[in-house]
């Protein structure tokens, strides 16, 4: 077993020099004005915030901000994995593993770690209480690039039971967005005697789930529209990464406009912004992101886990129904937005709430919404298995 080491991030000043030598070096395409983004990322959008990225942007101070949290590495068949492990000042907190998705990172659940583990100082009840262990998926971010192939989410789920082992942890809860929900499930089906409930706030159902019902509700009318617009007009990125991930890696892992581009791209598409991004998020909380990509050189590995998880089935579609109880968060700029009937389809639903903003990347975007629900799921299905046993 390799020993569990402090961890704290410290990028090299050269590598921040060669970072802004790189933007003020980028080639531009010449193009038009897509204020609608029709044709992919727009270029003045994209070309302002690079230049703020390389002139005004501190990485220092979000390096710090994150070496607030305290941080860990290990490693786990044969993969180093990184993560962050906040304890709550209450001793009979929940545990929870909270795993982020693709392009995000840990820095999507800074908002949430003082509510969720601290909620008494947040204005909440103690009984809410989480210790959270939130890692950075294997070939992301601080975990580094994965050894070899075979890093499929089900794998990933295996390394994060035996983490939660490791820090003593026998009940704990799940959860996770994107990558993040299929790694939470895996967890339920891997570990069922470990894991007191999964919340997800990306609800995969089945391709085909409105077959098996004689009606489709307006609401799932909607859903519908959502998921059919996003096969034809936003799934290239995956079929790209499910397929060449290694190709289009090269370019992402040399050029950071590139790199800026492909992510934020995504968060454009993904969230609630009504045309303007900031709105959502902070051009900081984008470029620290992006930031994470960049200096650990895990864009390529991190693009590898969509062929690893279609080459093995073990993508979110294809994970067989789970049994233990699920909490299912639908924010209404997420890609699928399906019913609850539709989701009992694939999990033992025993919450399910319809939230009044957020997207994809909801821990960061509606912070307040996220930790609300997150505490209201556990504490039911969670923390009556827990009771005792912490």
């Amino acid at each position: 077993m390799a020993e569990i080491e402090p961890f704290r991030i410290a990028v090299p000043d050269e590598d921040l020099a060669d970072l802004r030598h790189r933007l003020r070096a980028t080639r531009w395409p010449e193009t038009w004005a897509d204020p609608e983004w029709a044709y992919g990322v727009d270029v003045a959008f994209l070309r302002d915030l690079c230049r703020y990225w390389a002139d005004d942007y501190d990485w220092r101070q979000h390096e710090a901000a994150l070496n607030q949290f305290a941080q860990f590495r290990t490693r786990i068949d044969g993969a180093a994995l990184h993560f962050l492990h906040v304890r709550s000042p209450e001793h009979d907190a929940l545990p929870l593993v909270m795993t982020h998705g693709w392009p995000g990172s840990i820095v999507e659940f800074v908002k949430v770690l003082g509510p969720l583990t601290d909620p008494v100082a947040h204005g909440g009840n103690r009984g809410d209480a989480f210790h959270v262990v939130c890692p950075s998926i294997p070939g992301y971010g601080f975990s580094g690039p994965t050894p070899g192939p075979g890093w499929d989410t089900r794998r990933v789920a295996g390394a994060l039971a035996e983490l939660m082992s490791q820090l003593g942890y026998d009940r704990y809860g799940t959860q996770g967005g994107d990558w993040g929900a299929s790694i939470a499930v895996w967890l339920g089906h891997l570990a069922p005697e470990h894991v007191t409930g999964v919340h997800i706030n990306t609800v995969a159902t089945a391709p085909d789930a409105p077959d098996a019902f004689d009606d489709i509700t307006p609401e799932e009318e909607q859903a519908l529209v959502r998921v059919r617009r996003y096969m034809a007009e936003g799934a290239g990125y995956g079929a790209i990464q499910s397929t060449r991930p290694t190709t289009v890696g090269i370019g992402l892992d040399d050029s950071p406009a590139g790199l800026c581009a492909w992510i934020v791209d995504k968060f454009w598409d993904w969230s609630d912004h009504g045309g303007d991004l900031w709105r959502s998020f902070t051009r900081d909380e984008l470029l620290t992101d992006v930031s994470i990509y960049w200096f650990t050189r895990t864009a390529t590995s991190a693009a590898r886990l969509y062929y690893e998880a279609a080459h093995a089935g073990t993508n979110a579609y294809r994970i067989p129904r789970l049994d233990v109880p699920t909490g299912c968060a639908i924010f209404p700029a997420e890609i699928a937005t399906p019913s609850r009937r539709w989701a009992e389809l694939r999990y033992n639903v025993v919450h399910y709430q319809r939230l009044e903003r957020g997207g994809h990347f909801a821990a960061d975007e509606a912070p307040d919404l996220f930790v609300d629900d997150v505490r209201l799921f556990f504490r039911g299905a969670g923390r009556r298995q827990l009771a005792g046993q912490n």
